[in-house]
Order: C-alpha cells, then sequence, then structure tokens
C-alpha cells in the first residue's frame, strides 16, 4: 500500500516495509520512549498512586458521617457517573497520544492549558503533600522508645494542663477521684489537654499564634523532610523501569500492615461497637444534599483525576494494552481498600471510646487529626505500644511515598516531553527530578517553621481542593466529547484495544460526568467558607488571597491558553477554531492507523521541526 500527500509542508511517503518512524528516530540518535517492563508495572503504579492516605484517613469517617453503610449508595454511583469514566479517559489518551499530561492535549491544541493547569495542580501537591510523610517519619523515628512519648506528661513541652487518663463519664458530685492525679474538679478536667495533642501541637508543629508569625525552623522536622525527599528522588530517577519495581513493595506491604492492624483491632474490647458505627445505616441521610457532594468530592480525590500523573502512566503503555479492563480492576481495588480500611480504623476507635468511657463521635477524626491525634493515642493504650506505634507509620509512610513518587513521576514526565527530541541531552531525567525535588523542598521549608501548619493547610484548602479538580474534571470531558469527539476517541479506543467500550463511556464523557462535576463545582463555590484553623483561628484576609491565587493559578490556565491562542490566530473565527482544534500526530500513529486511513487526519502529524519534514513509517494494522 502507498500514501501520497502533504505534511506539514513537506512530502509525506509511505511504503509496506519501509522502516518505522519510531526507528527513523532511534536513527537520529533520540531514545524512543519507555514502556513498562510488564503490564503489571503499570497496575501496580496506578495502585500505589491512587490509593493513599486518602482511602485510609477520609473515606471511613465520611462513610461513619454521612449515614454509615447508606454512603455506599451514592458513593457507588458516582463512581460510575464520574470516576470510572474520568479514570479511564486520562489512562487511554495518555496511551493513545504516548505523551505526557500537556502534550497529550495535542489533540485538541487550542485546549492545551488543560496540560498546564494539571502541571501546576500536581506541583502544589508535591509541594504540600510530602510534609504528612515527614510528619509520619518524624512519629516513626519516637515509636522506637519504650515508652511512647505522646503517652505521657512528664516532657519538656508538656503544660500544666496535660492529664494522662481521665474519664467524663466519672465526673459525678463536682469532683473525680483519681489515685495517681489527685482530686480534679470537673472544671478543671474540661480544661485538661491529653499528651498526644501536646506533642502534636507544642513539640512536632511548635504552633505560633498565626501565619504572620512563622517563627523559627524545626530542625529536626526538616531532616525527616529532607530524607523523605532523598527517598522520592532515588524512587524516580532512573524512571518507569525503577519506578514499575520500587511500587511492588510500596503499594502492597501496606495492605499487609492492614490486616494485621485489623487482626489486631477486631480482638480489643470495644470494637464491634466502633464497627456497627462505621456501618449502621441511617436511611435519613440520603435525603440531605451533603451526603452526596461528600461522595462525589471523595471519588474524585481519591481517583486521583485531574492531576495528570494517571495520563503519564498512561503513556508508558504498549499501544495496544486492554486499558478498558485495567480501569474498571483499579477502581475496584480502589474503592476496595477505602472500605477496608474502614473497619480498621473503627476497630481501633472503638477500643479507644471504650478506654475513655466516651461516646465514638468524640474520638472519630478524619484527615491529619486521625493520623496523628487518635490513632497514636489508641496504640498508646495497648500492649507492646512502640510495635503497633511503627507499624503503623510504616504504613502510613509507605501509603504516601509511592502516591508521592508517582506525581512527582507525572510532573518531569510532562516537563521532559516539552523538549522535541534534537534537544535530548545525557542524565537530563535525572537533573530535571533533581531540580524538581529541591524546588519543593526549598517552598516547603515554609511549612516546617512554627507557622507551618498554617501554610500547608493554605494548600490543601485551595491548591488541589475539590474545585480545583472538579473544573479540570469538567474540561476534560467536554474537550474530549465535544471538541475532538466522543464516537472519534471511542474508535481510537478500538483501534488501541481490538473492541469498543460500552457506550455508556460516551454518554458519561458527553452529558452525565461534565454536569456531575459542574454541579458538585458550583455547590463548593455556594456553600464556600473561609478557611480556619481547629475552628478557632480564623485566616487573615490577606491569607484568604494567597488561597485564592493558589486555586486560580491552575484554573485560569485553561480559559487564558485559549485567548491567547485564539487571539494570535489569523483568519475568521471559524478558521482559527478548526486550525487551532486540528489534532497534531505523533510518529506513532502513523505505525499505528490502518493503510486506508484519511490523510485529512493526519494533516497535522507534529510540530513543523526540520527533521519531520518527511516521514517514512510502516503501516502494521
Amino acid at each position: 500500500c502507498s500514501v501520497n500527500g502533504t505534511l506539514n509542508g513537506g512530502p509525506i511517503s509511505a511504503a509496506a516495509g519501509a522502516v518505522s518512524a519510531a526507528g527513523a528516530e532511534k536513527r537520529q540518535g533520540f531514545p524512543e520512549r519507555e514502556t513498562w517492563t510488564r503490564q503489571m508495572d503499570f497496575m501496580m503504579s496506578c495502585v500505589g498512586f491512587a490509593v493513599g492516605l486518602g482511602n485510609v484517613w477520609r473515606f471511613p469517617y465520611l462513610c461513619y458521617k454521612n449515614g454509615g453503610g447508606v454512603f455506599l449508595i451514592p458513593y457507588v454511583l458516582f463512581i460510575f457517573l464520574g470516576g470510572i469514566p474520568i479514570f479511564f479517559l486520562e489512562i487511554a489518551l495518555g496511551q493513545f497520544m504516548k505523551a505526557g499530561s500537556i502534550n497529550v492535549w495535542n489533540i485538541a491544541p487550542l485546549f492545551k492549558g488543560l496540560g498546564y493547569a494539571s502541571m501546576v495542580i500536581v506541583f502544589f501537591c508535591n509541594t504540600y503533600y510530602i510534609m504528612v510523610l515527614a510528619w509520619g517519619f518524624y512519629y516513626l523515628i519516637k515509636s522506637f522508645n519504650s515508652t511512647l512519648p505522646w503517652s505521657t506528661c512528664d516532657n519538656p513541652w508538656n503544660t500544666e494542663n496535660c492529664i494522662e487518663i481521665f474519664r467524663h463519664d466519672d465526673c459525678q458530685n463536682g469532683t473525680i477521684g483519681n489515685s495517681t492525679f489527685g482530686n480534679l474538679t470537673c472544671e478543671e478536667l474540661a480544661n485538661g489537654r491529653s499528651p498526644i495533642i501536646e506533642f502534636w501541637e507544642n513539640k512536632v508543629l511548635n504552633i505560633s499564634d498565626g501565619l504572620d508569625e512563622p517563627g523559627v525552623i524545626n530542625w529536626e522536622l526538616m531532616l525527616c523532610l529532607m530524607a523523605v525527599w532523598v527517598m522520592v528522588y532515588f524512587c524516580v530517577w532512573k524512571g518507569v523501569k525503577s519506578t514499575g519495581k520500587i511500587v511492588y513493595f510500596t503499594a502492597t506491604f501496606p495492605y499487609v500492615v492492614l490486616i494485621i492492624l485489623l487482626v489486631r483491632g477486631v480482638t480489643l474490647p470495644g470494637a464491634y461497637d466502633g464497627i456497627l458505627y462505621y456501618v449502621k445505616p441511617d436511611w435519613s441521610k440520603l435525603g440531605e444534599a451533603q451526603v452526596w457532594i461528600d461522595a462525589g468530592t471523595q471519588i474524585f480525590f481519591s481517583y486521583a483525576i485531574g492531576l495528570g500523573a494517571l495520563t503519564a502512566l498512561g503513556s508508558y503503555n504498549r499501544f495496544n494494552n486492554d486499558c478498558y479492563k485495567d480501569a474498571f480492576v483499579l477502581a475496584l481495588i480502589n474503592s476496595g481498600t477505602s472500605f477496608f480500611s474502614g473497619f480498621v480504623v473503627f476497630s481501633i476507635l472503638g477500643f479507644m471510646a471504650s478506654e475513655q468511657g466516651v461516646d465514638i463521635s468524640k474520638v472519630a477524626e478524619s484527615g491529619p487529626g486521625l493520623a496523628f491525634i487518635a490513632y497514636p493515642k489508641a496504640v498508646s493504650l495497648m500492649p507492646v505500644a512502640p510495635v503497633w506505634a511503627a507499624l503503623f507509620f510504616v504504613m502510613l509512610l509507605l501509603l504516601g511515598l509511592d502516591s508521592q513518587f508517582v506525581g512527582v513521576e507525572g510532573f518531569v514526565t510532562g516537563i521532559l516531553d516539552l523538549f522535541p527530541g534534537k534537544y535530548y541531552m545525557r542524565y537530563q531525567r535525572e537533573i530535571a527530578v533533581a531540580i524538581c525535588c529541591l524546588l519543593c523542598f526549598i517552598i516547603d521549608l515554609s511549612m516546617v517553621t512554627q507557622g507551618g501548619m498554617y501554610v500547608f493547610q493554605l494548600f490543601d484548602y485551595y491548591s488541589a481542593s475539590g474545585m480545583t479538580l472538579l473544573w479540570q474534571a469538567f474540561w476534560e470531558c467536554v474537550v474530549v466529547a465535544w471538541v475532538y469527539g466522543a464516537d472519534r476517541f471511542m474508535d481510537d479506543i478500538a483501534r488501541m484495544i481490538g473492541y469498543r467500550p460500552f457506550p455508556w463511556m460516551k454518554w458519561c464523557w458527553s452529558f452525565i460526568t461534565p454536569c456531575v462535576c459542574m454541579g458538585i463545582f458550583l455547590f463548593h463555590l455556594l456553600n464556600y467558607k473561609p478557611l480556619t484553623y481547629n475552628n478557632v483561628y480564623v485566616y487573615p484576609w490577606w491569607g484568604e488571597v494567597i488561597g485564592w491565587c493558589l486555586a486560580l493559578s491552575s484554573m485560569l490556565c485553561i480559559p487564558v491558553s485559549l485567548v491567547y491562542k485564539l487571539s494570535g490566530a489569523k483568519g475568521t473565527f471559524r478558521e482559527r477554531w478548526e486550525n487551532l482544534t486540528k489534532p497534531v500526530w505523533g510518529g506513532h500513529h502513523l505505525e499505528y492507523m490502518a493503510p486506508d486511513t484519511d490523510i485529512k487526519s493526519l494533516a497535522s502529524l507534529s510540530p513543523g521541526t526540520e527533521e519531520n519534514k518527511v516521514i517514512i513509517f510502516e503501516s502494521v494494522m
């Protein structure tokens, strides 16, 4: 077969038996794009990235808060309405375009701002998420003591209000008898502070009075942060060949620890009551809008959607990998982990409530409050406490570590894809990863100061919040379904995997998922509340301005890039639109496309560089 036409102003010729574009690239000295050694490497990397701390510390609390088992109804519904469709879209897009989060939008170049937006979000994520790992690493080191430092009140950082054991139910007739601490009035008991809270606030954070008081750097915490960044660097520096091996350990070992903790948890007194609180259905909750919003937001958080890292992971797949099947398997693992971890968490919280003589609602926490206050407190009440503390924080570290280094991998992939092959240099990946890690570490120094927690919360609340991810997911669906064409993309997927996915995917991308994303986005916007710390400290106006700047820095990438490209193009609006939404194909598309492919669809194979004036390729399908 032969094809003749014009490509970027130069001739195209094709004949069976001619060399592939990839081969031409290789002869010119440019390396081919890496692929996973085994397909299981990709699966493990996706599990490591998407299954993270949110599955363990956020989902169980949301399930308990929003009606127990009833919460699974909106949760499962949103998995099929938003989670799986966008999860599959991002992986399939990366696999089809063989590019990271920026160049993948060559499928509709006018909307390349989507790529820049995802890069901004994942950069912010990489910057602040690692602080959780630094805190976890600090707790892990402190666990190697015969007596856990957060279990007693005789440390230098404790105050006179510190009380080791107190039971509110025993407070009768104005006094509580306690042989260890003497008689305490109920008023003194109410003002008492747990040693774990004092360890967290006075020792780990050494927290100041506000965002305007940064204070001094906590050197111990800074060394922990440095150690974690070094670990991340050496996990990522050699690319997917090494990353794909490391995730076998970091993605599977947390499950071993979760099973061990569950076995230990269910044998503790009060565990049954805790698990009952977790799954007991409260049908009245289904009528509350907040329950549905929480379910939708949790799906977008836990599936790691909109960050561009899934696209980067998919880009290292073989072109004909069955990513449709992969998406369903990964979704099942992700949501299954969330549900399973709830039994682990609430068996321990039930024991803690039983020991303290309070209702479980008093000890149920989510986020850092669960990881660094509730769980360490529960561990301190167990026999052989240091062993269980070390196990928990090893699990926490590994859960976060693979999410972190895959996030860095996604960011670096996007950056390196911006440089064409002729700019390739030896060790460019190692240098790019080093610069990325160093830059993030410098920003992180603001989070290891006394005012660091206020900075951390700013990043967490605004930079990679539900609103930014929902905005990103909405535009991804709109661009693929309405600009490129949902049917056209379904054909491309069929060319890759050998069959067409169920039409449900097309309907979701075109109508259902964008409506779900925009609905939850508007709900968040209308119910916006200013950021506070511990419901006490209210951030100053300039702190909120910084927060909104972090949020808008990614959200505005899309409209600003669109307006800039349209205004810089020539011709009528219709002509500009048609030229700027014409896909820019890569060499591998010529290799894999059928011989009878309409040559017009190949009219913009790749950017007009000198080495791409003449392309010789082989049709293999």
